[in-house]
């Protein structure tokens, strides 16, 4: 049990560096109207989705995992997140410019929460779907 809380958690971090701390100001600002921006988050995105697996893997091979067998399942989480992540933040993004260009900023910022509760819901389906 504590592996998987202990999972959901390097989840949820992964996931709050990769979504806020590498996303750029020029993909925040210009990804609700500019699908190259959009493109350029979810690279990023499975960038450091990725390169915050590589530590994840080698603690799992220490206690007896399958190397080759759990990578090949990790990229596929990488993946289908990375296209969640796409989906989500398609229609979010263009919701939230609407709102702050009205200067609506507590509609804006609800739609930013709801942003966050479909990522997170995502996450942690695709991993129960994919590794339990």
């Amino acid at each position: 049990m504590i592996y998987i809380i202990l999972t959901i958690l390097y989840i949820q971090l992964t996931h709050f560096v990769a979504d806020f701390i590498m996303q750029t100001h020029e993909m925040s600002i210009n990804k609700s109207t500019n699908v190259y921006w959009l493109n350029r988050h979810i690279l990023s995105y499975g960038k450091t989705m990725f390169m915050f697996s590589i530590p994840f893997l080698l603690i799992v091979t220490m206690f007896g995992g399958v190397w080759a067998h759990l990578s090949v399942d990790i990229i596929a989480y990488i993946f289908i997140n990375m296209a969640l992540h796409w989906v989500t933040d398609y229609f979010t993004s263009q919701q939230v410019r609407k709102y702050f260009d009205i200067d609506d900023f507590h509609n804006g910022f609800v739609i930013i929460g709801l942003d966050q509760l479909t990522h997170t819901t995502c996450l942690i389906l695709t991993y129960f779907l994919m590794f339990l």
